[in-house]
């Protein structure tokens, strides 16, 4: 690629990094294990390609120019940036490291309030924990756990479908008791996501007592689920949701579902793990420890919904 050859060469910016960390072509040689000169060399070889000065020589030693300072932070950031990526990709290799790629919301929702289990089980395990609002459609080069979202239709790739999920309106508890109809759930804000399988309509012409020739509700959308559930839990309207990132949020009280009425999800969760010798400990330990949590029931029965309640209620 064209651009590459306007870079300049890796060990004149590091003998240049050295020098203005020292102010001193002499400590840097020695910090770098190269001669004074050689140091002195390159440096003027970068001022020639940079076509500016980046130190004052002086008596008592070296002194940033205005382009020297300027230019510094840069390329500190530059260092910095290769060193992180280096030691991430080389941490792939230590058995004890695990990169999990996860879908944004799963990872708030229901990765969260049981990766305590997880951590307590595996201390030994460092997580490495990359989000995303949407998947993607290739494999990500490093990761080795994935929890993807989509219809299961992946080229080259083989997901393991977590569970079935439903999709229901959710809510805060005082906006749920506003809400006994259709027609009262239609004077709230409908919250959903702006791009997804299903939306509102779905829901709505499921539900016996909805006109289906009145006007199309106004609909208020977001990203991913993690600002739409947060909008409800503020009491801004109600949203469209489903079980994974709903089930903990019900369960302690912080959203209701004001209807019974659920539909089966169109989408899923895919676990997406290498397998074989190759896989890692940490890989192995959070694939058996993942496909634990699925199966295990909740461990706080589901809150009755607002009609559910209604009913009870009724003489």
């Amino acid at each position: 690629m064209a651009f590459i050859s306007r870079l300049p060469p890796l060990n004149w910016l590091r003998a240049f990094e050295a020098s203005a960390s020292a102010l001193s072509f002499t400590e840097a040689a020695q910090a770098l294990h190269m001669t004074q000169s050689a140091v002195s060399q390159q440096i003027k070889a970068l001022e020639s390609a940079l076509g500016r000065p980046l130190f004052m020589r002086r008596a008592r030693g070296l002194e940033l120019t205005a382009a020297g300072r300027s230019y510094l932070p840069t390329v500190q950031a530059a260092f910095a940036m290769l060193e992180e990526g280096t030691s991430v990709l080389t941490g792939r290799k230590n058995p004890g490291i695990l990169e999990v790629h996860a879908n944004l919301s799963f990872s708030i929702f229901w990765l969260a309030p049981r990766l305590h289990r997880f951590m307590e089980a595996y201390p030994w395990v460092q997580m490495n924990v990359v989000t995303s609002i949407w998947s993607e459609d290739r494999q990500s080069p490093t990761a080795a756990v994935e929890i993807v979202l989509g219809l299961g239709k992946w080229e080259r790739r083989v997901g393991q479908r977590l569970w079935e999920d439903t999709t229901y309106p959710v809510c805060a508890p005082a906006v749920a008791q506003r809400i006994h109809s259709v027609q009262d759930l239609l004077q709230e804000r409908l919250l959903d996501l702006s791009s997804s399988v299903q939306s509102w309509d779905s829901w709505l012409e499921a539900h016996p007592d909805y006109d289906s020739s009145a006007p199309p509700p106004v609909v208020h959308r977001a990203s991913t689920w993690a600002l739409s559930l947060t909008w409800a839990q503020q009491g801004l309207g109600v949203a469209l949701a489903h079980d994974t990132v709903a089930s903990h949020l019900i369960e302690t009280g912080q959203l209701v579902r004001p209807f019974a009425l659920s539909l089966p999800m169109k989408e899923a969760y895919y676990l997406i793990a290498s397998e074989g010798t190759g896989t890692s400990a940490a890989a192995q330990a959070f694939t058996s420890w993942l496909m634990q949590e699925v199966r295990r029931p909740s461990s706080l029965p589901l809150l009755p919904t607002a009609d559910e309640l209604a009913l009870s209620a009724a003489p």
